[in-house]
């Protein structure tokens, strides 16, 4: 169901927003998170430390991608938010047509380049082949990532953020049946678990064809409506270049921290792997209140109701303030048990550099809150530059503390922990500072200088907005 979220309780919009999300998170982390899970717990710390190894490289390939995706979302959402729902649908479709050309590319490119970057990232040998194995079969699959990360993205800015959850549960479960069948039954290895979330990932992606098909009118695109629109593009690739370039930072910092922690050798990687599970899954609540608010911000702003905006988003740190005490208090009292579901108890190099890993992290979460919120706010109302230079900075930061400090012989890989909080701390600095001055509301897309309603759009418009409220009832 699409939800107005110019009208109401801001506070109520954001939570009922942000929860499915969050719960959507929890279960789309279980994609790689079981797959951690499965290969530590039946094949080994060899198996983690190459299903973890992986990843960088993955979300690297795919990063520049879906940052431009997020530029689309938001013009989107600022037309939802207008009324403009016949450039509502001319957005999606141009949308697809894109990403559709990138996603043939990044698998050819994928396929190519996996073991090279490996290298480059001082891959162990004893795991550089199933990793390598695994990046593969990743790749030739991606294109079902794409399409369910794109329209769950699409109907969030539409104020929907239930449905997508209900698939990707569907989808997250029948992953988790497919890696224990095919790693304990069938032998598979490392390459069995990337299967296993290939066809998961194929499930989602087709269930949400299914559903805006048969039930968003708004997003039923059919033949003739097959329009890339220029401007349109235009407009999102400049709004997607900064998230593009941010995304981009974050996937090469991430290969970077993790081609120092491969430095390490195989019990830093493995333990570095489990730890950082845990450390997302702790940050979920905290990166979808940000969402909720950019989607939030995004509506209102089209709709010319800034106030509105200002008081979501002080709504939005309080709540926010107020899950990172509960998080950190949670993940330090139970530490060293959910160190235990990634990797046998008698590891215990592993779970001791783990509990490091998250012991510096979880007390400085509200660092990563006010990051977050506040760059949702910037992100909503199209300052899409601002929000990548918080960004950046932080990541920046974080890889340079990380090298210096983990060249100090006293400290050595524990230096590479302690960057992450140094990072949150110019990041949320940075986008603290634009927020108070103001100036990320000049930068919204869709102009209007009162809220555009149902009832003040052109008859055209009225119109589809009628048989798109028909397609609910």
């Amino acid at each position: 169901m699409l939800i107005d979220m110019t009208k109401g309780s801001e506070t109520k919009h954001i939570i009922v927003f942000a929860v499915p999300m969050f719960i959507g998170n929890i279960f789309q982390q279980l994609y790689n998170m079981v797959d951690a899970i499965v290969v530590g717990k039946f094949i080994g710390k060899d198996a983690l430390a190459s299903v973890g190894t992986s990843f960088p490289i993955m979300f690297f390939l795919v990063a520049m991608v879906m940052g431009l995706s997020m530029g689309a979302s938001v013009i989107i959402s600022q037309l939802y938010g207008a009324g403009h729902y016949k450039k509502v649908k001319h957005a999606v479709s141009t949308t697809f047509m894109f990403l559709l050309i990138c996603a043939v590319v990044i698998t050819i490119a994928g396929l190519l380049a996996s073991r090279g970057l490996l290298k480059l990232l001082q891959t162990p040998e004893e795991i550089i082949n199933d990793a390598a194995t695994y990046l593969k079969i990743i790749f030739s699959g991606i294109i079902f990532m794409f399409v369910y990360n794109t329209i769950s993205a699409i109907l969030r800015g539409l104020g929907d953020s239930k449905t997508p959850l209900y698939f990707l549960i569907i989808a997250s479960l029948l992953n988790i049946g497919l890696d224990i069948l095919f790693v304990t039954a069938f032998k598979m290895g490392v390459e069995g678990v990337a299967w296993a979330t290939i066809i998961s990932q194929a499930v989602s992606a087709t269930l949400c064809i299914i559903y805006v098909y048969a039930k968003v009118e708004l997003l039923k695109i059919q033949p003739e409506d097959m329009i890339f629109d220029k401007d349109l593009f235009i407009k999102s690739v400049k709004l997607g270049i900064p998230a593009s370039i941010q995304q981009t930072v974050v996937s090469v910092s991430m290969m970077a921290l993790q081609g120092l922690v491969n430095s390490y050798g195989v019990i830093t990687i493995a333990a570095y792997t489990a730890a950082s599970k845990i450390d997302s899954i702790a940050m979920m609540p905290i990166m979808n209140l940000g969402l909720a608010t950019s989607t939030f911000t995004a509506q209102n702003i089209g709709a010319g109701e800034i106030g509105r905006v200002r008081r979501g988003y002080r709504r939005s740190l309080a709540m926010v303030t107020i899950c990172c005490i509960i998080t950190s208090a949670v993940i330090l009292l139970f530490r060293s048990n959910l160190m235990s579901i990634f990797i046998d108890s008698k590891d215990i190099e592993v779970i001791a550099q783990g509990n490091d890993y998250i012991t510096v992290v979880s007390f400085f979460y509200i660092l990563m809150g006010l990051m977050f919120v506040t760059n949702g706010v910037i992100r909503g109302s199209g300052d899409m530059t601002v929000s990548m230079v918080s960004t950046v900075a932080s990541l920046g930061t974080r890889i340079i503390a990380a090298y210096i400090l983990s060249s100090v012989s006293t400290i050595g890989y524990k230096g590479i922990w302690w960057s992450i909080p140094i990072g949150w701390t110019l990041g949320a600095f940075i986008a603290m500072f634009r927020y108070r001055s103001g100036k990320w509301v000049e930068k919204r897309v869709v102009k209007t200088s009162e809220k555009v309603g149902f009832e003040k759009c052109n008859s055209e418009e009225t119109d589809y907005k009628k048989t798109v409220e028909d397609s609910y009832t």
